[in-house]
């Protein structure tokens, strides 16, 4: 009995209305752009909330209420999701941009319990 062994190589290649047109685009690529444009724009907005709920921190002084806290926990938290979303992954050069505190860095990712009635 002699063994044979067979390789068939397949390559993958997009349906026709998936592949380039003259101008140089393709539904995928377009599709991407779309994708990022959203991700960036979801990032700012992530941004934006944890700047907010920073800030309304900040106002409160030294003696923030602890819902305070919480909440600017749980936005910077959003953010760093958000960021690992889009591929970056250090999360140092936001702690320090934003000047977020050590109390609330310590809380990230920590859910809150919820007290029945609420």
């Amino acid at each position: 009995m002699v063994n044979v062994r067979l390789t068939i190589a397949m390559s993958l290649r997009p349906p026709s209305h998936y592949q380039q047109d003259a101008s140089g685009k393709s539904a995928l690529n377009v599709l991407e752009y779309e994708l990022m444009a959203e991700r960036a724009d979801s990032l700012g907005r992530a941004g934006l909330r944890a700047e907010a709920a920073l800030e309304r921190l900040r106002a409160a002084g030294p003696d923030a209420p602890e819902d305070l806290v919480d909440d600017a926990a749980a936005e910077v938290w959003a953010l760093f999701i958000q960021r690992e979303m889009c591929g970056l992954k250090n999360g140092r050069d936001v702690i320090a941009r934003y000047g977020i505190p050590g109390k609330v860095v310590a809380r990230l990712g920590v859910s809150r319990s919820r007290q029945s009635g609420q």
